[in-house]
């Protein structure tokens, strides 16, 4: 499903990725660890098109990313790319039904239909009594199930997570992670995410750490 080949990435006359290759495949859930600083972050701003490489290619769902406009890799990234930060982004104005089918109103898609699958995601969630609520009436816990649902609007081929359990209590961060096997067995979405948490890191079909840069491979670790 995903392909990086050659990834490298500079900052000023800092080297972050060093030459990352690495595949996904459909459905699985991969974890990235690694130390602060060593690429984690800045390697999944790239796989998820948030930032460009210096050098390399990303191939997602057969496309090659970087070779879209801007226009169209917009498109692209809001149906095939879901997105969950260690900070929930919800927009506090609005309900979480609001907040959920934000990205597929973006998307064109019909307001009902958008709509009905927000209500149906937030009840697989456990969020079925809390659709009304503005996300200052929500739990840290239910705010980012909340982030989780909206993620998962568009039925993304992929979802990134940027440390999303990173903000949340053990018991919460627990229940976060088990929620994205539920999540993979009952729609089959693919999780890519970073995170500091070995609890997770362990749970994961599999684990990549960076380390100056680059991709340890198992002889290495």
């Amino acid at each position: 499903m995903l392909k990086a080949t050659g990834i490298k990435k500079k900052y000023g006359n800092l080297e972050v990725l060093k030459g990352i290759d690495l595949e996904i495949a459909k459905g699985e859930v991969v974890s990235i660890v690694g130390a602060s600083g060593a690429g984690k972050s800045t390697l999944l701003h790239i796989l998820g098109s948030l930032d460009t490489p210096d050098e390399g290619t990303i191939e997602l769902s057969g496309k090659d990313v970087f070779k879209l406009a801007s226009t169209q890799l917009a498109s692209f990234r809001n149906k095939e790319i879901g997105f969950v930060f260690q900070f929930h982004n919800l927009l506090p104005e609005f309900t979480a039904l609001e907040n959920v089918c934000i990205p597929g109103y973006i998307g064109g898609r019909n307001d009902d239909d958008v709509a009905k699958r927000a209500k149906e995601l937030l009840q697989l969630l456990g969020l079925g009594a809390r659709l009304d609520h503005k996300p200052s009436a929500l739990s840290g816990g239910e705010q980012q199930r909340t982030a989780i649902a909206r993620a998962l609007i568009n039925s993304p081929s992929i979802v990134f997570g940027d440390e999303p359990s990173g903000n949340l209590d053990s018991k919460n961060a627990n229940e976060l992670h088990n929620l994205f096997f539920k999540i993979r067995e009952e729609l089959g979405h693919t999780f890519v995410i970073v995170t500091h948490n070995e609890e997770f890191a362990a749970m994961a079909d599999r684990t990549l750490e960076i380390q100056d840069g680059m991709v340890l491979t198992d002889a290495e670790k």
